[in-house]
């Protein structure tokens, strides 16, 4: 079973719906005994990082997901990745869950459109169970104004915007998060959730 968390700033449903098509087992939930009996978690993410944090807290989850990250898999997606990190500066400082090293600051692409929205290349990094069966050629869907900074060991795959942009963060052990859309990024998003499900 994969518990998807259900916070009150999550794109829930379309990763839902994606978990569903692949035949995967899933509930939303914003309930700590829910989370600590699933075998995987998803925290997905849209909005801001101070908002989202607070929601989380009034949830009664941080601490939880920080427990459970220890024992199971753990998906950030989207603002859900960059809530992993330890702090955030948008809008003003935030601490985040602290489970990759890290900050989130706004994306510095000079001459670029911000946001970085669509599709773009992945590059990649430190070896990582998620991203197993891709093509060379993989194209995954963004929509961010701020970017994760982490050193290069977390870093499982990046893209080109301006810069190296981190797009997928690794701690070695049980915490992923992909700053793109897997459920919106067709069959290299859904091979990802699929690699996901499998560490079960």
């Amino acid at each position: 079973m994969i518990a998807i968390v259900d916070y009150g700033a999550g794109n829930i449903f379309s990763v839902k719906n994606a978990l569903d098509y692949l035949g995967m087992e899933n509930q939303l939930t914003d309930k700590a005994d829910d989370l600590a009996a699933a075998d995987e978690i998803i925290l997905p993410g849209v909005g801001a990082f101070p908002s989202a944090m607070r929601m989380l807290d009034k949830c009664g989850l941080v601490g939880v997901l920080q427990e459970q990250a220890k024992q199971k898999p753990l998906l950030g997606i989207c603002l859900g990745m960059q809530m992993l990190l330890d702090k955030s500066y948008e809008f003003e400082e935030c601490a985040g869950l602290g489970l990759i090293p890290g900050t989130v600051e706004p994306l510095d692409a000079p001459g670029l459109i911000i946001p970085h929205m669509g599709w773009n290349k992945l590059e990649m990094g430190v070896d990582c169970p998620l991203l197993y069966g891709l093509g060379e050629e993989s194209y995954v869907y963004f929509v961010h104004s701020f970017a994760a900074k982490c050193a290069d060991v977390y870093l499982a795959a990046w893209v080109g915007y301006g810069g190296r942009v981190p797009a997928m963060v690794y701690d070695g052990n049980y915490v992923f998060g992909a700053q793109f859309h897997p459920e919106k990024s067709g069959e290299a998003g859904l091979q990802i959730l699929r690699n996901f499900g499998g560490l079960i």
